[in-house]
């Protein structure tokens, strides 16, 4: 048997003798490959509730949230104490409640917290449960079981597992919770400790850009913050999509939209997720007005081949394509990537808000 069909096997083979472990791949957001073993696994046995768990995730990463719920509750019928499942229907919970905007979003809200819970109860180890966890009582009303306090407390508790993330989200409650001179500390030791971390960097800059944080420290020193920290943050997740996503949304806005598209131009040979990067180039494209004709050419590629989870998915890059042939005076185009977008997401604002001006002119 010759080698290229010999290592192979022999991977498949490890995977489904005990070794399968998918939660470094998806903390790092490789989708992509962690489904790719899912299906692995799966086709030697399909009632393997992890791999279906893994699946559940991956669908999740890709906003298909509903399909999400259903495959997490295959998993949870085979083994209905499993972490990883019961994660995987909480994230795709949470995702059904920011994707649907509306009152019956509430049931989904709470259910997906009260998933988090048990999960994280369940395995303490999880780092993907104890962010998901912590955000979410950041963000819900306490109405629905939400504090700042709760939240805080997840970040001490996700220090003992992964120092790096904890102080991460240490750093994004509190910076969400307007106190950016406590949360930089934060973020500046998650970055000691991980500056390779995609999640880290993108956090970091997600939280500098944001508008609690510019409040804080004005528009003119956080757009002088933005540009400065993304270049520095750079040479350590050069070929890191999800933080290349994050660097280039940081220098756009900064005010330096072209070295923001150089710089994402550049990484897409060699990036850990070229789907990503090529939706980021449309993304910039239309922001900026700049190479419309080329982040165009970059969407339409997205739209066509699997693109990597932990975006906005085909649903935005339908969008963004939509918005690129308005500008480009093609209407008629326009519409029909608007209602692909509304296709994938019947609730996408913005692909609603641009078949509605379409439709208006």
């Amino acid at each position: 048997m010759h080698s290229r069909t010999l290592f192979p096997l022999l991977a498949t083979t490890l995977l489904v003798a005990g070794t399968y472990d998918p939660r470094p791949d998806l903390e790092a957001g490789r989708y992509l490959k962690a489904l790719a073993d899912a299906e692995a696994q799966l086709k030697a046995n399909p009632r393997d509730a992890l791999a279906l768990a893994v699946k559940s995730q991956v669908l999740s990463s890709q906003q298909h949230f509903a399909k999400g719920v259903e495959v997490a509750e295959k998993a949870l019928a085979l083994q209905p104490q499993l972490a990883d499942a019961i994660l995987a229907r909480g994230l795709a919970k949470a995702g059904l409640a920011v994707q649907q905007r509306s009152f019956s979003s509430l049931r989904h809200a709470t259910d997906a917290l009260e998933d988090l819970e048990s999960a994280t109860e369940t395995d303490g180890r999880l780092v993907t449960g104890w962010m998901s966890l912590g955000l979410a009582y950041q963000q819900l009303p306490g109405l629905l079981g939400g504090s700042t306090r709760k939240a805080l407390a997840c970040a001490a508790r996700l220090k003992a597992v992964n120092g790096a993330r904890g102080e991460l989200l240490q750093g994004m409650v509190l910076a969400m919770d307007g106190r950016w001179a406590e949360a930089e500390p934060c973020f500046q030791r998650a970055l000691a400790l991980a500056p390779a971390d995609p999640d880290v960097v993108y956090g970091y800059l997600d939280a500098l850009g944001s508008r609690e944080t510019r409040k804080k420290i004005g528009v003119g020193e956080q757009k002088r913050r933005l540009g400065v920290e993304a270049i520095r943050l750079l040479p350590a997740v050069k070929t890191r999509a999800r933080a290349l996503e994050a660097i280039t949304d940081a220098l756009l806005d900064a005010g330096l939209p072209e070295d923001a598209w150089r710089i994402a131009k550049e990484a897409l040979a060699h990036s850990d997720a070229p789907s990503l990067v090529r939706l980021q180039l449309g993304k910039l494209a239309t922001r900026s007005g700049l190479h419309r004709e080329e982040g165009l050419a970059m969407l339409d590629q997205v739209v066509r081949e699997p693109l990597e989870g932990g975006s906005g998915g085909y649903p935005s890059a339908h969008w963004r394509r939509g918005q690129i042939l308005k500008n480009l005076g093609r209407n008629s185009e326009a519409k029909a990537a608007a209602q692909a977008a509304l296709k994938e997401d019947p609730h996408h604002p913005g692909a609603r808000k641009l078949l509605e001006a379409l439709d208006r002119s």
